[in-house]
């Protein structure tokens, strides 16, 4: 695409850093907004100084006036230790970040991609998973303030398309992995090479054989960037890695990669815990002719490297 104004909410998170760097590489004018609740300053810090890279210190509960061609709608703890951390912050981000991005989004008259998440399906009983599959989500327990607050978040993006005719895309994002994760998230793939690079135990929830499938950073960007630009229907599009394995072959294989001799601890279930979790890419491979490429193993060596430095420090 021509450059453009570009608005990423939640542009010092994980996902956006990433995305900033892209849209910054490709001659974009990026506006990056974050409250820096569990983004990081260091995620961006290569950026500070370009010409076409500012920072606005923001929270998206609040209205936001300036001019976009794009917004990418990024922002939300998606941990599960930062979400369930402040579970009505949590929603209130998802569903006043929604309404006020979609404001701006109206007044300005610029395409905005939602990142919705796989979570909108919650403890599956279809697999893999369709966008056509309406979910199975338990609205009042410890994870309902992520999962109702996306579902919530995509309902207001169709209504907004349809009332409004605001241009929309939805992307709901499968696990994602990478450099620039928080060692400190929760999430299954840091936890689990911080445990095996310290020596610490692998703490393995339940008996390890509910399955994930694991997208490495830089093809989930991709698919993101092409999906922004595609012109047909709005969504939703599953972007994730459809290759499953099991939660202790993935232990299994971060030990081995570490060379850590951390042995494997198991712990009781989470409440809602997804057994399953793989997404059906179909839709995305016709219309947006996407894909993942990067293979697990070497998406790990990357990511290994990373926290490598970041224990050093």
């Amino acid at each position: 695409m021509s450059a453009q104004s570009v608005l990423i909410t939640g542009g010092a998170g994980f996902l956006g850093s990433h995305l900033c760097d892209r849209l910054v590489a490709a001659g974009h004018d990026v506006m990056c907004v974050d409250n820096f609740h569990t983004g990081s300053k260091q995620t961006i810090h290569h950026l500070i100084g370009k010409v076409n890279f500012e920072v606005i210190r923001h929270d998206v509960w609040l209205p936001l006036y300036v001019e976009a061609d794009r917004v990418f709608n990024m922002a939300c703890p998606a941990s599960p230790v930062h979400y369930q951390s402040d579970p009505v912050s949590t929603v209130k981000t998802a569903v006043l970040g929604a309404i006020n991005m979609l404001g701006l989004a109206k007044r300005c008259g610029a395409r905005i991609l939602q990142a919705s998440t796989s979570e909108v399906y919650g403890d599956a009983q279809q697999h893999p998973q369709p966008e056509t599959y309406w979910g199975n989500v338990n609205p009042n327990g410890p994870r309902a303030c992520y999962d109702e607050g996306k579902r919530c978040a995509e309902t207001l993006f169709f209504d907004y398309h349809r009332q409004h005719g605001v241009d929309i895309r939805i992307a709901r994002i499968f696990n994602t992995y990478g450099p620039r994760m928080r060692p400190d998230d929760g999430r299954v793939v840091s936890n689990f090479i911080m445990q095996a690079l310290q020596g610490e135990p692998i703490t393995l929830y339940g008996d390890g054989s509910q399955t994930r499938s694991f997208c490495y950073v830089d093809d989930l960007v991709e698919g993101l960037m092409r999906l922004m630009e595609h012109e047909g229907e709005p969504g939703p599009f599953n972007i994730g890695n459809p290759s499953e394995i099991t939660i202790r072959e993935l232990a299994e294989t971060v030990l081995r990669l570490t060379c850590s001799r951390s042995r494997i601890e198991y712990r009781p279930l989470p409440s809602d815990d997804p057994v399953q979790r793989r997404p059906d890419i179909a839709k995305a491979r016709q219309h947006l002719d996407w894909e993942p490429g990067v293979m697990l193993e070497d998406g790990l060596k990357e990511t290994i490297a990373y926290f490598k430095k970041v224990v050093k420090q």
